[in-house]
């Protein structure tokens, strides 16, 4: 992150300015009278309890409990919006669609259709009604229909918006504890190994993967799970896939990925932690270096 990266962070974290970044997103809308019934069979959370106007989280598994994908479920009157990472994007799409032979049930992928920016600032509104709008940890998250992007990029210029870099949008992310698909969990992660519990209801119907999912919670805990860790050493150089052990040179987790915290004056890290070492400021070993774990988000 350099100098110019650093004062904008200043602005953000003291809440001083609002800033924007734009990236590529799924949008998916889906639609049908047996939309709901489909839906519960496919996601963890409980499609049949989002009111409209709400969002939730949820998670796509496959039959072993794995994740598949990551979603904000928006319920607009009688339709439901899908949203997720453009890695994703396309995984989504088609566990949707496969069902749209077997009932009343549509699938339509928006995402060329629309523009994303997320918004690092919760006072930034706009009422349109070519905007889709998702709430997040960190501020608003936009879709706006492709015609209508260059006057919403104008808008939040006219607000002395700053736009933000990949390298500080990198570090905001670690900081707030957002996973991102590809480098912090695959579909080699067990969906509750996230800590996403709010993406997981555990008193709906059945659906894919439900039993293993419900097996590891009533059982009382995952193996490992998605956790932060504060380096002693500020300056300590650490990489994603480094090992992490115990202080008696067990086995504890791995780490996925790294950042300089400037809040914190320390570099920080998302990392999978074994249950019996994720008790907030556990001391681990990284190499010769130490660091503590920190309860998402730091």
């Amino acid at each position: 992150m350099n100098d110019k990266d650093l004062e904008i962070y200043n602005l953000i974290r003291n809440e001083n300015s609002a800033a924007f970044y734009r990236q590529k997103r799924g949008l998916i809308e889906v639609s049908g009278k047996e939309a709901v019934q489909f839906l519960n069979g496919l996601i963890t959370n409980d499609i049949a309890s989002l009111e409209d106007g709400a969002q939730m989280s949820a998670a796509f598994p496959n039959v072993q409990g794995r994740l598949v994908a990551l979603v904000r479920v928006l319920k607009t009157g009688e339709k439901f919006l899908f949203e997720t990472e453009e890695a994703t994007r396309e995984k989504v799409f088609q566990n949707l669609f496969r069902f749209t032979f077997a009932g009343d049930f549509f699938v339509e992928d928006l995402s060329g259709k629309y523009d994303y920016f997320s918004v690092q600032s919760s006072k930034f509104k706009v009422q349109s009604s070519d905007t889709i709008v998702f709430d997040s940890k960190s501020g608003t998250d936009f879709f706006v229909s492709n015609e209508s992007a260059d006057e919403f990029l104008s808008e939040l210029k006219t607000r002395d918006a700053i736009e933000i870099s990949d390298a500080l949008y990198e570090v905001l992310r670690i900081e707030n504890g957002v996973p991102l698909y590809g480098v912090d969990m695959d579909e080699t992660t067990v969906v509750l190994e996230t800590g996403i519990d709010e993406a997981v209801s555990f008193t709906k119907g059945c659906y894919i993967g439900q039993e293993i999912i419900a097996r590891i919670h009533f059982r009382g805990h995952v193996a490992k799970q998605l956790t932060g860790l504060i380096f002693e050493n500020e300056n300590a150089n650490v990489n994603p896939g480094d090992e992490i052990k115990s202080l008696e040179d067990k086995n504890a987790g791995k780490i996925t990925s790294v950042a300089f915290s400037p809040k914190l004056e320390k570099t920080i890290a998302l990392a999978f932690v074994r249950y019996d070492f994720l008790a907030e400021n556990t001391e681990l070993k990284i190499g010769d270096l130490t660091a503590k774990v920190k309860n998402l988000p730091f």
